[in-house]
């Protein structure tokens, strides 16, 4: 079987040479034409944690794909999702389905343009980013979950395990929009450290009371919507929740060693903002919740402040500071 990996960045990238590694047929589709010519030239490199590894590899523009397509792992961009899935929904085999390995609430997208049925939730919470053509830097090791959207265990969610686990340890879970709200609660503590220039870990300790209340605006949101949230890799959002301080100190200290010991200290909103000099995910991520929330009559001002604080730095209209977490702060009343 033939897997195509739709967006051969850092997350596509480091799946896809992983199970090319391990003997699996595999086909990069990027929008990156230069990224495509690297790595049909020089294979794909995987640069970092645990060493350095180049596989030959096959890699296409959206334009050259042919169908039909069996599994396709989608790992655009949030805000490129729905075009990506028009562009190859015609070219689904009969029993073909996606996999988003994307960041946000894409699976929603995803089932409403080509069904339920036909689209595998997957959370990803490992480090990586897209260095230069032909070569990914592995940052290091985190959660990866996968679910059917209905919540069971089905042969062809097993199946994908077996496959996905090229990269390293993947789990099946009954509950994949648990984690994916989880993971909403978490982003958003990263798109406030990308207001400044201080290291994911560094920030996050340094203004501890700031990120659990930016955590517990998204959480409040999942509550309203019956999402049983799921924790990761330190993140304990039942904790964020308890007002358990010493508890939750101790949840944060473990996620501030995690991120210690990675190689990658900035989040990937950061490179998109000071080193791609490119759109965010903002509006997919935090305002997706942002607007979810207000529908629901809650607020959210720390969430409202973050979504306008990072389109005035892609704007040109704000410099990343601390300072910026400090109005942060006394926009949501903590100050």
């Amino acid at each position: 079987m033939r897997y195509v990996v739709i967006g051969a960045g850092a997350i596509g990238g480091t799946v896809g040479a992983s199970m090319i590694r391990a003997g699996h047929d595999v086909l990069f589709v990027d929008l990156d034409a230069d990224h495509v010519r690297a790595i049909n030239q020089r294979g794909l490199s995987i640069r970092g944690y645990g060493g350095t590894f180049t596989v030959e590899a096959k890699a296409v523009e959206p334009g050259q794909l042919q169908g039909p397509l069996d599994v396709v792992l989608l790992a655009t961009k949030a805000q490129a999702t729905a075009s990506a899935v028009a562009s190859i929904k015609g070219l689904l085999a009969p029993e073909g389905c996606v996999v988003s390995l994307q960041n946000g609430l894409n699976e929603i997208t995803i089932s409403r343009m080509i069904g339920a049925e036909r689209t595998v939730g997957c959370f990803v919470n490992f480090s990586a980013d897209y260095v230069e053509p032909g070569l990914i830097h592995y940052g290091g090791p985190g959660a990866f979950y996968i679910g059917e959207l209905d919540g069971t265990i089905t042969p062809r969610l097993k199946a994908l395990q077996d496959v996905l686990s090229a990269w390293g340890q993947v789990q099946m879970t009954d509950n994949i929009f648990g984690y994916l709200w989880g993971k909403q609660g978490y982003g958003a503590m990263l798109f406030a450290t990308s207001l400044t220039n201080e290291s994911m870990g560094d920030c996050i300790d340094q203004n501890r009371k700031l990120m659990v209340a930016i955590a517990r605006e998204v959480l409040s949101v999942a509550k309203r919507l019956g999402i049983q949230v799921k924790g990761f890799d330190g993140y304990d959002p039942d904790l964020y929740m308890s007002g358990d301080e010493a508890a939750i100190n101790a949840s944060l200290d473990r996620l501030v060693a995690i991120r210690a010991k990675d190689e990658k200290k900035h989040a990937g909103i950061w490179r998109d903002l000071v080193i791609r000099k490119r759109k965010t995910e903002v509006d997919q991520q935090p305002g997706m919740v942002l607007a979810e929330g207000e529908r629901l009559g809650l607020k959210l001002p720390l969430l409202k402040g973050i979504v306008r604080m990072i389109h005035e730095v892609e704007d040109g209209r704000r410099e990343l500071s601390t300072e910026n977490l400090a109005e942060l702060a006394r926009e949501g009343g903590l100050a």
